[in-house]
């Protein structure tokens, strides 16, 4: 019998709720949605997991086309390997695949049923939006980052939380009690997800993700090194709702998706009290992601309209020193050399400019490019939440692509430097 490849065991999850009832062995639950092989139907169907809540559109943006060959690019791949950028979408569960050059989409791809009209979870890429959303209310004198998050949110006085700015949730600098550790079960990451509805609940978790919040303890000073903390956005995104009086998919609405010319509704879970899950929560289109970049590359604004302060987005990719310094004292620096996190957003070193990355567990990325003038969006399905190959592999495809559609040398674009 033949050996099954990669791309069977991803079909295989597309019989996932079929039937009426679907047969037990098939069923996507609260249980098991983040379990292979079920987050390719789960990603796709949140809405029929965990409650959400809406986020309008309004007018769509045009989105010109401009088909272009990308598959033959080449790739070398952290492995060693010279590879092509279709080895890369194939090796790393990818869902959807989109590349915006100069404006014009130059490369779309679906896979495994996934269509230009399906939502996918977004998972910490939807970190990215809600630091975006920040920028704004900070543009509007609503939220100062240098006032204490408990200014705006006083339950949080007695917490870890204590003493911690808003810089401190925007740049995950604060000293808070916080595992990021996906494999170990009674990680505090784990019992957050719990709290807000990720996971089926235990009798001793807190009842929705703020009250979780309040019971973070302390494990050291706030704005020392950097540390990837989910629970940071969460706090983050409770803070602007409580500075602006709107609730976050309000606030994503108005904000960015109506102005930037989203052309599908999006979504963000909720838990059970019916607060939003800033860190992970939202749900959207590729297309309507790489719109999203393509806000991004346009330094905040969509045509003549300002959405994004662009002061923001260049405080972010020209931090102060202290910012990088932070990251290269932090274990992501081996991963991304070089690299930096400023205002929920990633940054790599290229030779010919610096990458700004939206990034989400499983294989979720925005790839933003100035040098190239490229946006780069893939959705995926790995079966765990991190691989390092497959999260560097990724992004040297999209920066070779970058390169190919820019025509300059792959050496000088390619984000070789990365890993």
């Amino acid at each position: 019998m033949p050996s099954r490849t990669k791309t069977d065991v991803i079909d295989a999850a597309d019989t996932r709720m079929q039937g009426f009832p679907p047969e037990p062995a098939s069923q996507v639950t609260l249980a098991n949605w983040q379990d292979p092989p079920n987050q390719r139907w789960a990603f796709r169907h949140m809405r029929e997991i965990i409650p959400t809540h809406p986020i309008p559109a309004g007018t769509a943006r045009p989105l010109p086309v401009r088909p272009s060959a990308l598959g033959h690019v080449t790739v070398s791949r952290l492995d060693g390997s010279a590879g092509t950028v279709d080895d890369v979408v194939r090796d790393t569960w990818t869902d959807a695949l989109l590349v915006v050059h100069d404006g014009q989409l130059v490369e779309e791809r679906y896979l495994s049923g996934m269509t230009a009209t399906t939502p996918h979870l977004l998972m910490s890429v939807s970190k990215s939006i809600v630091g975006c959303v920040a920028g704004a209310l900070v543009e509007d004198g609503l939220l100062s980052p240098d006032q204490p998050a408990s200014s705006y949110v006083p339950e949080i006085a007695g917490s870890g939380y204590a003493g911690a700015t808003v810089r401190h949730l925007l740049d995950m600098r604060t000293g808070v009690r916080f595992r990021e550790a996906y494999t170990v079960p009674d990680a505090e990451v784990r019992v957050m997800e719990r709290s807000m509805g990720w996971r089926p609940s235990q009798v001793s978790d807190p009842v929705g993700a703020y009250a979780y919040l309040t019971t973070i303890g302390t494990e050291g000073p706030h704005g020392d090194q950097f540390t990837y903390r989910s629970a940071d956005t969460d706090m983050l995104g409770w803070v602007c709702e409580r500075a602006s009086g709107t609730r976050m998919a309000d606030l994503v609405s108005e904000r960015i998706w109506v102005p930037m010319g989203a052309e599908q509704d999006a979504e963000i879970t909720c838990d059970a009290v019916g607060s939003a899950i800033h860190d992970g929560g939202i749900s959207a289109t590729a297309r309507d992601l790489a719109r999203f970049g393509q806000l991004l590359l346009d330094d905040g604004r969509a045509g003549t309209t300002q959405v994004i302060p662009e002061k923001w987005l260049d405080d972010s990719l020209n931090p102060d020193p202290d910012v990088r310094a932070a990251f290269a004292s932090s274990e992501n620096e081996p991963v991304l050399p070089g690299g930096w996190y400023r205002n929920q957003f990633w940054f790599v070193p290229g030779s010919t400019g610096d990458v700004r990355l939206c990034l989400g567990i499983h294989g979720q990325m925005v790839h933003v490019d100035r040098a190239t003038r490229t946006v780069a969006v893939k959705l995926s399905s790995w079966p765990e939440a991190q691989n390092g190959a497959y999260l560097i592999d990724t992004v040297r495809a999209f920066g070779a692509v970058g390169a190919h559609l820019a025509g300059v040398s792959a050496d000088d674009a390619s984000g070789r430097r990365v890993g």
